[in-house]
């Protein structure tokens, strides 16, 4: 899933006209950057390894092992993907203390990683430790009576004090066993003081806690006084409490390394607002309410340019100036005007007089205007994609008390509200539905989709296509064929018949990667992507092969004695005209020849080829594949499209360009 508050270069924006001086307020979102520190706790069960196990899929990883090169996998994954964010890893009840400065009053302290954005080297030393045992043995030497969690909590607050002191996210994952880490109480009161003053600051404590074969981790003996169940900007929003992480007992094929990756992935992007606005319910009654795009494509990102003509290679600098084609002189901001074609003429309008016309629907809010069954929104009318709202209590108090019973509300009643909808100054207003979503939970309990309302775009009558022509006599299914198919079908389900877009990472996004990160960290580079959207071959043939094979045969017959009794059909009213019009109809069926023998040489006679409306015709009819290659590549050639492929190849272009053109 794609960073829903990062827009990629070549996204479209629908205000990308706006003036500089009449920004969105919410444009900060694209410059926030996370500063995230792992607090890895060293202690002597967190060291121990599982038992030795033949199954392929059991842990082999002590749990700081696995917690180490997760954080290994993190880094790399975002010093690409975030370049500008800032990782540490931080060692606590180790028998050294190094803090990089010299200070040695966090005793029990060991900075791997300093909070600072990633390097090549520091992605090399961690790939080291984790590879190389001899290495980290002295490193991961624990103590005897551990670390205090007090000095541990103070510590992570010096570092994001003096390494992120204006990074509006800052994150301390803690990764421990031990969920009673005090002697005393007052040990625990100071802990607790420790973590507000961490709040305080603006800091989040994630707490992933690992559970013991022998022992299962109880959050209740101590951290659910240390770690809020509650976001520090939104105190009243509901946020789930994650389960207990557990250690892989042999032979059960869980693995503790995944479990904490998918976990720590889920808390890695903090929350990002797309935008804030009110939602208006009646007149004079406003909640607040803040806008995610949860799912987005991502693109191929390219954080700067470089300029490598020097002796180094340096970050380039840009800059926009527009110059006038006659003189070429530089022409100032002042001195522009935005114009609109109409009639072949281009009118200007002076910067305030856009403002006004852009602004005359009113100022950005979502407005309900009436309620709807929730089947009057059929799939088809989501138009853009959906954005999730979600309560804010910063600008009306109460707002998620009433936020949650509209949400309950609509999910009891089964209906849908109609909104008008303005997402920021100077956008167009669009109609929208808004459509409650449950909370969802994994197996483990997990909240996977917290409760909301999803906000759905829905088309004008002009943004509905229009249905194609359809032939003169189409082919029909039939019953014995509906019912193979229904047995194909079932055998090719998902397991669960559930699809998790998370197991089919991108393959081109991956790949892409992959290269980056073999050439800056000096890896070899790879031959083959990994790419797990290519179908299972053999389990398909496994499965379903001979149904496959059956419903061939019966499609083959049924589809043969559609098209004799089509062609018996047509064949009567043609023999009838030929019959009547012997010696006079010459020309016409010269005429009706002449068409397809345009299509299969449009070089002989006619010197233009098949025109864009021709083709069009033979698309509509589902002719187009009939055509031969050198008709293809003529029709493509005379548009200055390439030609270069197979047929298949052509055809698409084909297609595409009479889509474009929409024909």
């Amino acid at each position: 899933m794609a960073d829903p508050q990062h827009k990629r270069p070549g996204e479209e924006d629908e205000n990308e006209d706006e003036d500089e001086d009449e920004a969105i307020d919410d444009s900060s979102y694209k410059t926030i950057k996370d500063a995230v520190l792992f607090a890895i706790d060293v202690s002597p069960t967190m060291l121990e390894q599982p038992p030795k196990s033949e199954d392929k899929k059991a842990d082999r990883d002590s749990p700081t092992s696995a917690a180490l090169k997760c954080a290994y996998q993190l880094m790399q994954q975002r010093i690409i993907s975030n370049p500008n964010d800032m990782m540490g890893i931080l060692l606590f009840g180790t028998e050294q203390t190094d803090l990089k400065d010299g200070d040695s009053t966090f005793q029990h302290c060991y900075l791997l990683a300093d909070l600072d954005v990633p390097s090549a080297q520091d992605v090399k030393r961690l790939r080291d430790l984790v590879e190389n045992n001899d290495e980290a043995e002295p490193i991961l030497k624990p103590v005897k009576d551990g670390a205090s969690i007090a000095t541990v909590l103070f510590c992570a607050n010096q570092i994001f004090t003096t390494k992120a002191p204006n990074f509006s996210s800052r994150r301390l994952f803690l990764v421990t066993d031990n969920d009673y880490p005090v002697k005393v109480k007052a040990d625990k009161d100071t802990a607790v003081t420790r973590a507000r003053d961490l709040y305080d600051l603006g800091c989040t404590i994630d707490l992933f806690p690992i559970s013991q074969p022998n022992h299962s981790f109880d959050r209740s003996r101590f951290y659910d006084d240390l770690v809020y169940p509650t976001s520090p900007s939104d105190p009243d929003a509901p946020v789930a409490i994650p389960s207990t992480t557990k250690v892989a007992k042999s032979g059960e094929g869980i693995s503790l390394l995944k479990q904490l990756i998918s976990s720590i992935n889920s808390k890695a992007t903090p929350r990002r607002a797309l935008f804030t606005l009110p939602l208006e319910l009646a007149p004079d009654l406003r909640v607040g309410v803040k806008g995610y795009i949860l799912i987005k494509r991502q693109e191929h990102a390219k954080s700067c340019y470089v300029w490598v003509g020097g002796e180094k290679p340096q970050i380039v600098a840009s800059s926009t100036s527009h110059m006038a084609d006659d003189t070429a002189r530089v022409v100032e901001k002042t001195e522009l005007r935005k114009a609109y074609k109409f009639g072949g003429d281009a009118i200007t309008f002076t910067p305030e007089e856009i403002t006004r016309i852009r602004q005359c629907f009113g100022d950005p809010v979502i407005r309900i205007i009436g309620f709807k069954p929730s089947s009057c929104v059929p799939l088809w009318a989501n138009t853009n994609k959906a954005t999730f709202i979600y309560p804010s209590e910063a600008d009306f108090v109460g707002s998620t008390r009433v936020f949650s019973a509209l949400q309950q509300k609509l999910l009891k009643s089964g209906k849908v509200a109609l909104v008008w909808f303005i997402a920021r100054r100077n956008a167009s207003p669009t109609l929208c539905a808004l459509v409650p979503a449950e909370e969802k939970t994994n197996e483990d309990g997990e909240q996977s989709m917290p409760p909301g309302l999803w906000l759905v775009s829905l088309p004008f009558a002009d943004d509905i296509r229009q249905f194609p022509e359809q032939a003169e006599s189409p082919l029909k299914t039939t019953d014995a064929l509906t019912d193979k198919m229904r047995l194909i079908i079932e055998q090719l389900q998902l397991p669960k018949g559930i699809y998790d877009p998370v197991k089919y990472p991108n393959p081109d996004l991956q790949w892409f990667y992959r290269i980056l990160q073999a050439m800056a960290l000096e890896e070899e580079l790879p031959v083959l992507p990994d790419d797990k959207t290519i179908p299972r071959f053999k389990q398909i043939d496994k499965r379903c092969g001979e149904y496959i094979e059956d419903y061939g045969k019966e499609f083959e017959e049924a589809f043969t004695q559609q098209q004799k009794s089509s062609l018996a059909h047509r064949g009567k009213p043609t023999n009838k005209k030929r019959t009547g019009t012997t010696g006079v109809d010459e020309k016409p069926s010269k005429r009706i020849k002449q068409e397809p023998k345009v299509k299969e040489d449009p070089g002989e006679g006619d010197d233009e080829g098949i025109t864009d409306q021709q083709m069009a015709h033979l698309n509509n009819k589902g002719q187009i594949s009939k055509q031969t290659v050198a008709v293809l590549k003529e029709f493509l050639g005379q548009r200055g499209i390439g030609t270069s492929g197979k047929k298949a190849d052509l055809l698409e272009r084909v297609q595409d360009f009479l889509e474009g053109k929409g024909l």
